[in-house]
């Protein structure tokens, strides 16, 4: 069974450029990791492709916390992608989050909502 992805724009708190909300069979998983303050993806990295997924493994960071990755560590995965498949593993996460699951995403479906996301309005 594949795990489903969905992103939004988050609401605008104190920052003037727009964030990727990232949902994962329901559960907003950059959120929980970085927490309260902290800030997942900018729309315009999405757009310009920091989620593609392709045949050669890549780390990507998805955010940091409020405190910087630089203090406690970004949010980061390993995206890839194998035939029909995109696979989500090897995350990093700021020292005090708890580790996520390894995802494995319909390489179809997956696209599909990159593209979707790519049309996200600020």
């Amino acid at each position: 069974m594949f795990n489903r992805i969905e992103l939004g724009v988050a609401p605008q708190r104190r920052r003037w450029v727009p964030l990727v909300r990232v949902w994962i069979d329901g559960a907003e998983v950059v959120a929980e990791a970085v927490g309260e303050g902290g800030r997942g993806p900018f729309v315009d990295e999405v757009r310009d492709g920091l989620l593609h997924a392709s045949g050669e493994a890549r780390r990507v960071v998805l955010g940091e916390p409020e405190c910087t990755g630089g203090c406690c560590g970004f949010v980061s995965v390993v995206v890839r992608r194998s035939g029909g498949v995109v696979e989500w593993s090897d995350w990093e996460v700021p020292y005090e989050a708890a580790r996520l699951p390894d995802f494995h995403f319909d390489a179809d479906q997956y696209d599909a909502e990159l593209a979707r996301a790519a049309r996200l309005r600020q």
